[in-house]
């Protein structure tokens, strides 16, 4: 990474600047300029997510958005409301307010003298929703986004449910967010008010996992927020990023095939993080990427970026499969327009064991995975940490109903969507399946390639599950993960079956016996021929920044993952501890600029018997610290998750502390109908 201190334009920071909005709300910004701006005006790049601009976005936004104003933008990072250091309450994710609130802010920026009236939104994950969402409410002046790591569907592609399978990302979600919304302002920007402001945050504390567990459907709660509802309603041009190590690259083909605005997409071997630090490499100069596409639109700069393809990816090489990646061989490709005309469907066919291309004899095929089946899988989304990446298959993979190919003869590429189309019967009327395709290199070693889930019950639709007929044959569409893969000569495909996946999802609430129909079932590869073009792409730019905010590490980082096998109960319990690492290798660091010490430490447990899906148990446990002086605070917020048959039982406590003094403390018992999940 090089790190840029000298600029075109000399920058001029605003540690906080506020805006208030028509209900008298102030929402709090912070703002890069070029020094000159007044004087000679400048477009402006707007951010806009709920994590605390003051301090735990602080290490990410100063090298991002100082880098853009040296460039001759005005960066603004604006805190959503009721978090970080703005008015107000934070009620749920993506609410009508949030967009209402953007669009003021928006005009507001526009109105400034340092403003040229031409904006572009941007921002990752959360900030990646939001731009998608305010760029469908068509405010004037904004010009163009950059999305990263975000979705178009809320319900069928996010952290809560996959194909209608309830994820345990949805209480790790909501924890983080329980506590994240249970933090108060910085008193030395705020004043006295901070604590009546944040009373008034822990007063309104939400149990953020209960409100999405009450919506297993795919309803209008999930509807709002979901530009693929209607993507004419976006007429600013979209520049959509994402990696393959991430939970959301499936929204960027979408989004160039759903988008008629100008439009492209990039996804490259990276987690759920900016391209230009992320892990596994190679990273690339994001932020000059970012500047060629804000240029071309916002100040009519043509740098070239609207010639190139639409569609770039990187076509991922086959690696022994290990639990973390540094950097992932492969080669960039593109495709002028997606969907492709180059992309070509191979059918092979399941017949008993075996992936082939020509049907035999229909055969019946009964099978039950033990409720341990997953523990392979690694994180619904990666982030960059240890352990984080799916392990050998070969442990799932026995546990599964499993389809092999015959060792390949020459190289075979595929770019998109594997599609799985079963013909099933099942013993349960509730039940889920898990279809992973996988790369078995000539050892036996096994590598996930990409998966699906899909919960049968919603085999017709989402909006409107109905309980399976035990007996009944259906036929039902499993389509795995976007993925650019490689496989080598002498490697085999392998199309790998479940039914349980655990702990990625939720297990049906009784153990499934699935009848698979061999002959009549069939795997769709999407397969892509080398392109001699693809060896005069442009070159990605090294990773460049600006210098980042000092600190000192007080405590250094930690991570562990573990898994235990109780032999005396038959019980496995899968642990995961995270101590802190946002800030360059601390646990808790403290920020020179600002004079303030701050950590957050996570503890995941999830815990099943080998065949008993009534047992599963996910818990969750989230410290976090604030402290300048004698001024400290510190949250504490336990969750934990388990069902019967019915319901899901839902407990929750949440405290907060004032140096020593206890001076809030909630619990939740709730109760919650499983409605076929």
């Amino acid at each position: 990474m090089k790190v840029i201190t000298s600029f075109p334009r000399r920058v001029r920071e605003i540690e906080n600047c506020w805006i208030s909005m028509s209900d008298g709300c102030r929402l709090a910004a912070r703002i890069w300029l070029p020094e000159d701006a007044t004087q000679s005006p400048v477009p402006a790049i707007f951010e806009y997510i709920p994590y605390r601009k003051r301090d735990f976005t602080r290490p990410r936004d100063e090298p991002m958005h100082h880098y853009f104003a040296g460039h001759g933008y005005a960066a603004v990072r604006v805190d959503v409301r009721g978090s970080g250091d703005s008015d107000g309450l934070l009620l749920d994710e993506y609410l009508q307010q949030e967009q209402d609130d953007a669009i003021e802010v928006i005009r507001w920026i526009a109105s400034q003298p340092w403003c040229s009236g031409a904006i572009g939104m941007m921002g990752i994950s959360w900030g990646g929703f939001n731009s998608l969402q305010v760029a469908a409410l068509q405010p004037p002046a904004l010009k163009a986004i950059i999305t990263l790591c975000s979705t178009d569907d809320r319900y069928a592609d996010d952290a809560h449910y996959m194909g209608g399978c309830l994820l345990n990302e949805n209480l790790t979600w909501g924890s983080v967010l329980l506590t994240f919304n249970a933090y108060p302002p910085d008193p030395e920007l705020v004043g006295e008010r901070w604590r009546e402001m944040w009373m008034e945050r822990l007063q309104h504390a939400v149990l953020f996992p209960e409100v999405w567990l009450r919506h297993p459907r795919r309803d209008s709660y999930w509807r709002h927020g979901s530009v693929c509802e209607d993507y004419s309603r976006i007429r600013c041009p979209v520049y959509a990023i994402g990696g393959w190590a991430d939970a959301y690259s499936n929204a960027i083909p979408r989004l160039l095939e759903g988008l008629s605005v100008p439009r492209k997409g990039l996804i490259g071997p990276w987690t759920h993080s900016f391209p230009h630090e992320s892990a596994p490499g190679p990273a690339i100069g994001f932020l000059q990427e970012a500047l060629r596409w804000w240029d071309h639109w916002l100040k009519g700069i043509d740098r070239g970026i609207m010639e190139e393809p639409m569609y770039r990816v990187w076509m991922q090489e086959s690696l022994p499969p290990q639990p973390f990646y540094e950097e992932r061989p492969g080669r960039w490709v593109a495709e002028r327009c997606w969907p492709s005309p180059r992309i070509r469907p191979l059918r092979l066919i399941l017949n008993p064991n075996r992936l082939e291309q020509e049907a035999t004899t229909e055969t019946k095929l009964t099978f039950q995975s033990p409720q341990t089946t997953g523990l392979a899988a690694g994180d619904w989304c990666g982030f960059g940490a240890d352990g984080e990446m799916p392990t050998d298959q070969r442990e799932d993979d026995g546990k599964s109903l499993t389809f092999d190919s015959v060792p390949l003869d020459q190289h075979l590429e595929i770019l998109g969507a594997p599609v799985a189309t079963l013909e099933l019967a099942f013993d349960r009327p509730c039940a889920l399946i898990a279809v992973r395709l996988n790369d078995v290199a000539p050892n036996g070693a096994s590598s996930r390639v990409s998966y699906g889930l899909l919960n049968l019950t919603h085999h017709n639709s989402h909006e409107f599950p109905e309980p399976l007929k035990p007996g009944r044959r259906y036929t039902v569409r499993v389509q795995l993960n976007d993925i650019a893969h490689a496989f080598p000569p002498g490697h085999t495909l392998r199309l790998a079956i479940s039914t349980s996946y655990w702990p990625v999802a939720w297990p049906s609430p009784e153990p499934v016996h699935l009848t698979l129909f061999t002959g009549k079932s069939y795997l769709d590869l999407p397969v892509r021929s080398p392109d001699p073009q693809d060896q005069s792409l442009r070159p990605f730019e090294q990773p460049e920044r600006a210098p980042a905010p000092a600190h000192m590490t007080l405590r250094p980082a930690r991570f562990q993952r573990t898994i235990e096998r109780n032999l005396s109960t038959n019980e496995t319990l899968y642990t995961i501890f995270s101590d802190g690492g946002d800030f360059d290798g601390a646990a808790v660091a403290h920020l020179h600029a600002i004079d303030l010490d701050l950590g957050h430490t996570i503890l995941k447990r999830f815990r099943i018997g080998e065949t008993d899906p009534l047992s599963a148990q996910a818990e969750n446990e989230q410290n976090a610290l604030l402290r300048r002086g004698d001024w400290e605070i510190r949250i504490k917020a336990r969750t934990r998750l388990s069902s019967n048959w019915n319901s899901f039982h839902l407990h929750a406590d949440l405290e907060a502390y004032e140096g020593e003094t206890l001076v809030f403390s909630r619990s939740w018992e709730e109760t919650i109908p499983r409605d076929l999940v």
